[in-house]
């Protein structure tokens, strides 16, 4: 569900209170892993980390480059991990991570869903965020921006 607030404190407050108590933990590991660089902000009808245009402008649709997501959908919740979506051995090692967990892998490109807050390992979602310097995640979106447009030839 696109959320229409503002700001990360009107997207909370939007959410019933069992989501936001779990949203809110989600966040805090993600603002409490989160490498310097990035920005919180609600882009997209969801809570956004993401490299600020200062710092990167020149992305294909104008845009904040993404890096990571909070957002609560009408069936589930959801962390997107851009990280794990632009390196192949970076999803694998969080894949395989997550399955030691015991946790059920419930995961799409770069989307974690999960229904409640026992159901994500959240310590593994603040270690994939702290995984990632700006520097090194803007270099792995171009790499993988640059072998898709390769694909399409």
């Amino acid at each position: 569900m696109r959320s229409d607030a503002a700001t990360v404190a009107e997207y909370l407050a939007g959410l019933p209170a069992d989501r936001r108590e779990a949203v809110k933990k989600v966040r805090a590991a993600i603002l409490k892993n989160l490498p310097e660089g990035y920005e919180e902000a609600i882009h997209w009808g969801m809570i956004t980390y993401q490299v600020p245009l200062k710092t990167y402008p020149d992305t294909y649709n104008k845009q904040p480059l993404m890096y990571a997501a909070l957002a609560s959908q009408k069936n589930h919740m959801s962390v997107y991990l851009m990280g794990i979506y632009g390196d192949s051995a970076a999803r694998k090692k969080f894949e395989a991570a997550y399955r030691k967990t015991g946790k059920r892998l419930d995961v799409g490109k770069s989307c974690v869903r999960f229904r409640k807050i026992d159901d994500l390992p959240v310590e593994l979602i603040g270690e994939s965020i702290a995984a990632m310097d700006v520097k090194t995640f803007i270099g792995t979106m171009e790499k993988s921006l640059g072998e898709r447009k390769r694909k399409k030839r």
